[in-house]
């Protein structure tokens, strides 16, 4: 029998390709076009979402998250017509380090067993 989803992660899902979509059409800012959206904590009661999105060049992630927070208000009006809910949770846009962890634990474990291979020669 196939695993059920609930429903704030169906909502999630919608909530992170709608919002992809939105940056891309409607934002339309240069500085956005590399922002990828990874994912979606909705609140329980779905009135709030701490969406997490990660950027080509981390090194513009103070900036992308500075301005997808200024643009929060106009991408949950729009949301709010594309979704079908009762009401649209409020968004905060957070950055999502995980991409850059992974590549330097990566790092740390070839580092590692380059260190291992020398010793045991």
């Amino acid at each position: 029998m196939p695993k059920e989803f609930s429903r704030s992660q169906r909502m999630g899902e919608q909530i992170r390709r709608e919002l992809a979509e939105l940056v891309r059409d409607e934002l339309q800012d240069p500085r956005l076009t590399w922002v990828s959206f990874t994912d979606i904590k909705l609140s329980r009661d779905l009135g709030y979402a701490s969406v997490y999105f990660s950027v080509l060049r981390p090194e513009e992630h103070e900036q992308a998250s500075e301005l997808l927070n200024q643009a929060a208000g106009f991408l949950r009006h729009h949301l709010a017509a594309r979704i079908r809910a009762r009401t649209t949770p409020q968004l905060k846009f957070i950055y999502d380090d995980s991409i850059e962890r992974g590549s330097s634990m990566d790092a740390l474990i070839a580092k590692a067993r380059a260190s291992d291979a020398d010793h045991d020669e």
